[in-house]
């Protein structure tokens, strides 16, 4: 299976109910944002989780990121409530449920075989939140290497550089509104930017993305 696989192109996905997929484990739905491979596969997807629902123990030999988008993800390691964010490193595993439902973005089988640092970080919380250009605030949340990641609160009428240059861009849109390249961006709307690519990002309301740059494989 190969979904928005060449990153070379700039992708976007604006999610539709339609766009969701029953994963092997009942009340585990996917909307899959890019992929390489079928069931195993390097992948960047939305996955919900119905209340009550879990899925069977399984390891994560290249690495799982992931941003709790709304309700309460759990596995055998604790409680990860909205705004969450997570890495577990390469060579983890674990068995995730959620008592009361949940959606999260996930990224899989992404992570550089040397970084080997656990992450859980409350972006909701306000510490580490830093002061960009009037009406934008950047909190960090992971560096190794060329790849960065971080939330970015943009105050409506805001504006921020998008650019690709060193590596690629990838961004959910998380709350709020924007725009990019003529194309109005809503809550959950998915995007990625290729090497060759830079534009501005647009807030039209005061808004929230989560923002991964310097990780893009040159070619698919």
């Amino acid at each position: 299976m190969r979904i928005n696989a060449d990153f070379s192109r700039r992708a976007l996905v604006v999610p539709r109910d339609e766009d969701w997929v029953q994963s092997p484990e009942s009340g585990v739905d996917r909307l899959m944002l890019d992929r390489i491979g079928d069931e195993v596969a390097r992948a960047t997807s939305l996955v919900r989780y119905a209340a009550g629902s879990s899925f069977q123990r399984h390891a994560h030999p290249e690495g799982e990121e992931y941003l709790v988008l709304d309700g309460v993800f759990s596995d055998d390691t604790g409680d990860f409530p909205t705004g969450t964010y997570v890495r577990n490193p390469p060579g983890t595993s674990h068995a995730p449920h959620s008592t009361n439902g949940c959606r999260i973005l996930v990224k899989l089988r992404q992570f550089d075989a040397d970084d080997l640092v656990p992450v859980v970080i409350d972006t909701t919380s306000e510490a580490g939140w830093q002061q960009l250009d009037d009406g934008v605030e950047r909190l960090p949340l992971h560096t190794f290497g060329s790849e960065t990641v971080a939330m970015l609160r943009l105050s409506a009428e805001a504006r921020f550089e998008l650019d690709g240059s060193d590596g690629g861009v990838e961004m959910l849109l998380v709350a709020g509104a924007a725009s990019y390249g003529g194309e109005s961006l809503g809550p959950e709307t998915w995007l990625r930017l290729p090497r060759s690519e830079r534009g501005t990002l647009i807030a039209t309301s005061a808004t929230t993305i989560w923002l991964k740059t310097g990780h893009l494989p040159e070619a698919s």
